[in-house]
This record gives C-alpha cells, structure tokens and sequence, in this order.
C-alpha cells in the first residue's frame, strides 16, 4: 500500500512540472552557453550575462 501511495506521489509531482525545468534556468544555460563559446570571463562575461538573461540582444 505505501508503495503505491509513494508511486502516486511521484507521479504527481512529475506531471505538475515539479521537477521540469524552468524558463529561466533554460535562459541561464543557453546564457552560459554562449559566453562559454565567446571565451568570456570577469567583468565581461558579468555584463554579458547579465544582458543575455534580462533578454537584451548581445
């Protein structure tokens, strides 16, 4: 019987989006991506990220 209650349970919370990810963690790896692929770092890559996750064209 617990078994089949933590089943529903993970179940549920699978379907809800519980575990899916986010838009924004999407924005942050296609973010961090991209400053990867441009070789930034320190205050560059910072104004970059900070650009490309508030959606302003780079």
């Amino acid at each position: 019987m617990n078994i089949v209650l933590a089943g529903l349970v993970v179940g549920a919370l699978w379907t809800s989006g519980a575990w899916a990810e986010t838009a924004q963690q999407n924005r942050m790896k296609s973010c961090n991506a991209e400053a990867g692929q441009k070789s930034l770092s320190g205050d560059a890559r910072k104004a970059f990220m900070k650009s490309c996750l508030s959606g302003k064209s780079s």
